[in-house]
């Protein structure tokens, strides 16, 4: 794949950082540290008062504004309801800035660990507090961000591919078909076939509201109940980034690993906490695995597009070759097998 000479985040300085936080009242020490995050540049910042923040700068063109501030929005309203989501400081006034040509926002550091998923009671943890942001999640909907279907996560995804001549020609065509069959699967459940708004029921009755949306074990800070900690202890949901219309089992899926009977049991016990707050929707089962493949199709069309930028190039070597493509035809081949057995019942 070609790279660009330059990339919007190349001028996105250490001096550049730091006279964004001036224009808001924040003045930096000097001190930044990168946080890992590809999609956007992520900087914890020393303060000369001798706190903490972390900033984050939008990638240029991926979000509007109005996007943007309905992922601000959504935290706010989780916050405001004791959920224990991280969400952006307000700073003269809003939540969302701009300087240099970027969008950028602060927020609060907050310390934490992965959290051990092969603890029960870990998972029944995280279970309450997805179900307490799926209540808020309920009480309205979207405006500007998307939702999550199977046109936007793999068929227009697939064409990209396709018309960028992304996929190498030894395995075009088999990848091509394995796409179009999954994909065929997939748009049998109405949910996922382009549903908008809060109170869509599908053929189903499952019904689609306001998502974390990409909530995997990273995008969880875990405090242990015995540490000191200002935000208490517990899970602690950040990066909403990818906040989006969805059905609920979209937060849940992507927590479980391992053969079914490890699935099997994390799920009921994510589920156990679940409902402990709301109700989960047993029919919401068997979008597990399409969902599962509509996060496959969907990480290629990702990686290519950001090919652009020297950082996807440094951290994913491998993207692009052909055993790279192979490597998604075989896991494309299992997902249209799995997609077609009975789903996880707990």
């Amino acid at each position: 794949m070609s790279l660009s000479k330059t990339h919007a985040f190349e001028s996105l300085t250490p001096d550049l950082v730091l006279d964004a936080l001036d224009t808001v009242g924040l003045r930096g020490d000097g001190r930044l540290t990168a946080l890992s995050s590809y999609e956007n540049r992520v900087y914890q910042v020393q303060l000369d008062d001798g706190s903490a923040v972390v900033a984050k700068f939008y990638r240029p063109e991926r979000w509007s504004d109005a996007q943007i501030q309905e992922e601000h929005s959504f935290a706010a309203e989780l916050m405001a309801f004791e959920v224990p989501a991280i969400g952006p400081l307000t700073l003269q006034g809003q939540t969302l800035h701009h300087f240099g040509g970027f969008a950028f926002s602060v927020s609060p550091r907050r310390g934490g660990r992965a959290p051990e998923l092969d603890d029960g009671e870990v998972l029944e943890w995280i279970g309450r507090f997805l179900a307490r942001i799926h209540t808020v999640g309920a009480r309205s909907a979207f405006v500007h961000r998307p939702a999550l279907n199977v046109d936007t996560f793999a068929t227009e995804p697939m064409q990209w591919l396709l018309e960028h001549d992304a996929v190498p020609l030894d395995v075009q065509s088999l990848w091509t078909r394995k796409c179009e069959q999954a994909i065929k699967l997939i748009a049998t459940h109405a949910t996922l076939t382009g549903a908008r708004g809060q109170k869509h029921l599908d053929s189903s009755g499952i019904r689609v509201l306001r998502l974390h949306g990409d909530c995997h074990p990273g995008n969880i800070l875990w405090t242990p109940a015995d540490a000191a900690a200002a935000a208490g202890p517990g899970p602690h949901f950040v990066d909403l980034d990818d906040a989006r219309t969805g059905p609920a089992v979209q937060d849940l899926w992507m927590l479980l690993s391992g053969d079914r009977q490890q699935r099997t049991r994390q799920l009921g016990m994510l589920v156990d906490g679940y409902e402990q707050f709301r109700e989960f929707d047993r029919a919401e089962l068997a979008l597990i695995e399409p969902l599962r493949t509509l996060r496959l199709i969907h990480y290629s069309a990702w990686l290519a597009r950001r090919w652009s930028d020297p950082t996807f190039v440094h951290n994913f070597p491998w993207f692009g070759s052909s055993d790279y493509w192979q490597g998604q035809v075989q896991m494309l081949e299992e997902q249209i097998e799995a997609m077609q057995e009975d789903p996880l019942i707990v």
